[in-house]
This record gives structure tokens, C-alpha cells and sequence, in this order.
């Protein structure tokens, strides 16, 4: 592994996106060649990264190397620096691998778009930031690929911006990880003045030694890791802050596929993987298991009701990142990145095939308009299938090695955590099934001139799909195979600090359960939607509020949104805009306008006038000569 290698890889998505963005206008007669720039610039990351993981894989060092100092002040540098292990190749591998699939699908999705090379410059952009995230061998480097990744998703949520809707997501989005990312920025400050560097392996070397200064005392390390971790909340769409998430399926569905489901919302989890060493030490775990267990489970009962099949994606995705939270907290760290691994092939996945199934239905998103779509789109059914499969825990698919090995760490860490856990595991099953039967199954519900145009989807689509379907059903088996003692926590056991949490038991047992667990959800859906109409729905109180999602938007709009909107109307525009931006601005025009209308009555145009003028200023200068000096 060599420096330049490292560069290539990092720099070939920006070279992608500075040709689309700075030339797009003349690739727009050949729409096609502006997608596949884009795309390759993320295949030669793509073949770095595998050669980066063959190298680690090989039993190479962990690759750490600063290539200069950015900013410089008195006791203190920052450097721009590669740090690269396990953890980060597999993160490589999952954003250029996944991200690649998802690029040459976008080619087929995005065709006829007016904004065809914008789309493309902006995710080769968010390539770019996600890889400098994962990249960084310190905390402000990783906090630059942080708001990167923020950017583009605000970019690209708001990519249709003649929608009303799409914007609105984009600031959402945007105002909401604004929250969070000002919770790690304080994390961040409180780091640097208790160890006077962010760079990772200094900093986690004194914490292990305990030679660092205790600036809040014996809690520094707590408050620090908690402040971090409500970055992690906004990232990675955590109660409270989950709420624009859902929203951000206004953007291009592989966007849903790419950024909101495989990567960057993945970033939350990674850092808490990354900071490992700081966890243990504070012993603030348990709060990141329990925010992400209850996150797990408050989704799930949303995903129950919800008919929109992106929104439906969106919660599980909320769900699921709880799970991952659960993983990282109760310090089964390399359980946690694992099942980030399997999500990302599964659910990247889900959304693609959602994509096909607009993609066939005119954009149509509402599956109680669909119906009976299996026998006219077979690999979109198939390939969804597995996806659904892997996710519902079915055995031997991917989804169920990685969610069993939390949930067995769980147990061993807080039985409440593992039993909430198990509970969302069973209506994962049950809501991604109905979603299955309700769009797949029964009869045909497809208005009839959509009805006459159905029909699979291009390859340059399906293709992909059907790629991501093999990582999706067996990448659990093999790299999980052997659970706690599998090939994958071999490969990062010396990223992470030892496991305190007790995975003891019968690991046969623990299996059996999450089976029937899942396969109950999968039997308990069939036997409710495989042969009704979703307009059958029970109504109610209790299903009123799981489909109107708690009306959590609702109170955040009513005691938050609104009375900072109505408040900033009064102090900002009335107050100080009008009164005293306006009134000083204002003011200094009447003033001035004032002097020379006054001025302006000298300059009359009359030669008496300036005759008088020229003799009353004698006279005045002579009288003060004669007076006064």
C-alpha cells in the first residue's frame, strides 16, 4: 500500500465531478457519456480500494502517513492524513462498491433528465467528501468529509428544486444535521483541549494512559463522548433527530439507495467504531444501545402503517441504524459495523428495486395502487425478494448473521435491550412482507393506462440489481460464518478494543430464536395481506397515530419550528432588520440627502448670487483678520 495509491483513490471522484460540474454544459448533447465519466471515476476507486483490502487482508500494517500541515498555530497543527486499517478498508469498500453499482443504474434511472450531468457531479461529489470521512487519520478531517457529505445530501434531496416538496426536504435536512453537527463540533473542542491534538492514534494512545487534561474533571471523557454522539444522532437519523430522513426520499431514488441508506447515514456508526477507545474508557455505550434500540422500535411501528414504498424503506432504514447503534453500544463494535456492511448491500438493494417499480409505474409510489406487479416485472420481484429476505432475518441470509450477532451481544450486555430488539426484528418481518405481498401479490390494483405500459425494467437497471442481490443473500454467510469467532471480527480485531459484554450462551439458541422470530413476522403478513386489499386496513385511534407517525413533525412544527419562525419574524425582521439594519441604512441616506438639499442651494446658477457670495466671504475674512488675530 502506497501513498499515491491512497491519493488516487480519494482524488478520482473529485476528477469526475470538476469534469461534469465545470464542463457539464457541453456533455449535455451526450447524456450517456457525462454518466459513464462519473461512473468510472468511482470503478478506479473501486479497484484502489480492493487492492487497499488485499493488501490489509495480506497482513500489511495498518497504513497511517500525515502529507502536510494544513493549519498551523502556536502548539498546535492540524494535518491533512490517511489513517487505514481494517475498518476503513472495509468502509472503502463498501461506499466505492456499492456506490459503483449504484452509478451505473443511475445511468438508465436518471435518462432524459434535464439535470443529468448536475446529478452525476454531485455524486461523484459525495463520494468524494463520504471518502475523505473515512479516510482521515483525525477528527477535523473527518468532520470535513462530515459536512461534505452533509452538502451533497442537501444537494441532491433538493435535486428537483421546481418542487416544492424537494426543497423543502433539502432545508430540512440541511437545518436538522445542523443540529447534531454543532454537538460534534463542541465533542470536537472539548477533545482538543483535553489532549491538545484530534489526531486518532495520539489521542486514543493518552486516553489509554490517562494522560490527558481533565478539563470537566473526572467527565471529560463522558461529556466529550456524548457530545459527539448527537453528531451521530443528526448523521444517522437517531431519536430526536430522525425526522428528516423519511422527508429526504424526495430526492432521485438511487440517492435514496446510495446516501440514505448505504452510506452516509451510515457515518454515525463508523465514528462511534472509530472512537471505540473513548467509548470504553467513558462508558457511555450504554446510552448509544438504548437511544438506538428504542430508535429500532419507534421506526418499525411507523414503517406498520405507512402505504408510500420509498417512506417505508426510509423507517426500516431508520430502524435499522438503530440496530447498528445497538451493535456499537453495547461494545460489540465489529457486530455493528457488520450489519452496517450487510445493510448496505440489502437496502441499497430495496431502494434500486423500488426505483424499478416507479421506474414501471410513472413514478407512482403508493403501493395501494399497485398489485400483481410479479408476473410483470419477474427480476424486480425476485431480486426485491431477496432483498426483503435478507432483512427479515431469513436464515442464512445476510441480515440474519449480522442482527443475530447484536442481538446475542445485546443479551449478554442488558436482556430489556435484547428483548426490544427481538420485538423489532418480528415486525421488520412483518412490514417488509406486507410490502411485498401489497405491491408483488394479489390482484392488480394498477390504473389501466399505467397497466398498459408495464414492464421491466432496462438492463443497465436490472443489472445491478441482480449484482446486489449475491452480496445481499450470502455476504452474511460468508463473513460471518462462526458468529463472535467469524473471519470478519478476526480481520478487525485490532481496531477495536476487547469486548466487555458477556456473548455467552448457546449460539444454536440464540439463532433459532431470530428464525422464528422472522419467519413468524414473513407467516403473520402472509396471512393478512397475501389476499386482502390494503384498503381492508383496520382504522382506529392506535392506527391513526402510527400512520400520522406519532404527529412528531407536527409537535417539532408547533413548539419549535414555529415559535422560532414567529419569534425571528418579530426580533429579526421587524426588530433589527427593518429598525436597526434598515434604520441606520436608511437613516444615513435622509442624512446625507439632507446635507445636499442644503448644498444644493448654493449651486443656483446665478452670477449675482456668486458675486454675493464671494464679497460676504471677504468681508467674514477680513473681519476675522482684523478682530481676531
Amino acid at each position: 500500500m502506497s501513498k499515491e495509491l491512497i491519493v488516487v483513490l480519494l482524488v478520482a471522484p473529485l476528477v469526475g465531478f470538476l469534469i461534469n460540474g465545470l464542463f457539464g454544459k457541453w456533455l449535455k448533447g451526450s447524456e450517456k457519456l457525462s454518466g459513464w465519466i462519473g461512473t468510472l471515476v468511482v470503478l478506479v476507486s473501486l479497484v484502489c480500494s480492493i487492492i487497499v483490502f488485499a493488501s490489509l487482508h495480506g497482513g500489511a500494517a495498518p497504513f497511517d502517513e500525515t502529507l502536510y500541515e494544513w493549519i498551523t498555530g502556536e502548539g498546535f497543527a492540524f494535518n491533512i492524513g490517511f489513517h487505514v486499517d481494517a475498518l476503513t478498508a472495509v468502509m472503502l469498500l463498501v461506499i466505492t462498491g456499492v456506490g459503483f453499482l449504484i452509478h451505473v443504474y443511475s445511468i438508465g434511472y436518471m435518462h432524459g433528465d434535464e439535470g443529468y450531468t448536475r446529478y452525476f457531479a454531485y455524486l461523484n461529489l459525495f463520494v468524494f467528501a463520504m471518502l475523505i470521512l473515512v479516510l482521515g487519520n483525525n477528527y477535523l478531517m473527518m468532520f470535513v468529509g462530515w459536512e461534505g457529505v452533509g452538502l451533497c445530501s442537501y444537494l441532491l434531496i433538493g435535486f428537483w428544486y421546481d418542487k416544492q416538496s424537494a426543497t423543502d426536504a433539502g432545508k430540512k435536512a440541511f437545518i436538522v444535521n445542523r443540529i447534531g453537527d454543532f454537538g460534534f463540533l463542541l465533542g470536537m473542542f472539548t477533545l482538543f483541549a483535553a489532549f491538545g491534538t484530534l489526531d486518532f492514534g495520539t489521542m486514543f494512545d493518552a486516553a489509554e494512559a490517562d494522560n490527558f487534561q481533565k478539563v470537566f474533571g473526572a467527565s471529560t471523557l463522558v461529556i466529550a463522548t456524548l457530545l459527539l454522539f448527537v453528531g451521530a444522532i443528526g448523521k444517522s437519523a437517531q431519536i430526536p433527530l430522525y425526522v428528516w430522513l423519511p422527508d429526504a426520499m424526495e430526492g432521485p431514488t438511487p440517492v435514496s439507495a446510495l446516501i440514505h441508506a448505504a452510506t452516509m447515514v451510515t457515518a454515525g456508526v463508523y465514528m462511534i467504531a472509530r472512537s471505540a477507545v473513548l467509548y470504553e474508557i467513558a462508558h457511555t455505550g450504554q446510552v448509544v444501545a438504548w437511544i438506538g434500540v428504542l430508535t429500532a422500535f419507534f421506526a418499525a411501528t411507523i414503517a406498520l402503517t405507512q402505504n408510500d414504498i420509498k417512506r417505508i424503506l426510509a423507517y426500516s432504514t431508520v430502524s435499522q441504524l438503530g440496530y447498528m447503534f445497538v451493535g456499537v453500544g453495547v461494545g460489540a463494535y465489529a457486530s455493528g459495523v457488520f450489519h452496517l456492511v450487510t445493510h448496505a448491500f440489502f437496502k441499497g438493494l430495496m431502494f434500486l428495486t423500488a426505483g424499478s417499480v416507479m421506474h414501471a409505474m410513472a413514478n407512482e409510489l403508493d403501493m395501494r395502487k399497485m398489485g400483481g406487479l410479479k408476473s410483470k416485472m419477474p427480476i424486480t420481484h425476485l431480486t426485491f425478494l431477496v432483498g426483503a429476505l435478507a432483512i427479515a432475518g431469513f436464515p442464512f441470509l445476510s441480515g440474519f448473521w449480522s442482527k443475530d450477532e447484536i442481538l446475542h451481544s445485546a443479551w449478554g450486555s442488558n436482556p430489556l435491550i435484547y428483548g426490544i430488539g427481538l420485538v423489532t426484528a418480528f415486525l421488520t418481518a412483518f412490514y417488509m412482507f406486507r410490502l411485498i405481498f401489497v405491491t408483488f401479490y394479489g390482484e392488480s390494483r394498477v390504473e389501466p393506462e399505467v397497466a398498459s405500459h408495464l414492464h421491466e425494467s432496462p438492463p443497465v437497471m436490472w443489472v445491478p440489481l441482480a449484482i446486489l442481490a449475491i452480496p445481499s443473500a450470502l455476504i452474511g454467510l460468508l463473513l460471518g460464518w462462526g458468529g463472535h469467532e467469524s473471519w470478519f471480527h478476526e480481520f478487525t480485531k485490532n481496531v477495536f478494543p476487547e469486548a466487555h459484554h458477556d456473548a455467552s450462551g448457546n449460539v444454536l439458541v440464540f439463532m433459532a430464536i431470530s428464525s422464528v422470530v422472522g419467519l413468524a413476522g414473513i407467516a403473520f403478513a402472509w396471512r393478512r395481506y397475501s389476499k386482502r386489499a390494503p384498503s381492508d386496513e383496520p382504522t382506529g385511534t392506535f392506527h391513526g397515530l402510527l400512520a400520522n407517525k406519532y404527529y412528531v413533525d407536527e409537535v417539532y412544527n408547533a413548539l419549535i419550528v414555529q415559535p422560532v419562525k414567529n419569534g425571528s419574524h418579530f426580533l429579526l425582521w421587524k426588530l433589527v432588520d427593518n429598525g436597526v439594519i434598515d434604520g441606520i441604512v436608511n437613516g444615513v441616506a435622509a442624512l446625507i440627502r439632507f446635507i445636499g438639499g442644503l448644498l444644493r442651494r448654493l449651486q443656483t446658477g446665478l452670477v449675482q448670487a456668486y458675486i454675493i457670495s464671494m464679497v460676504l466671504g471677504i468681508v467674514l475674512f477680513l473681519a476675522y483678520y482684523l478682530f481676531f488675530t
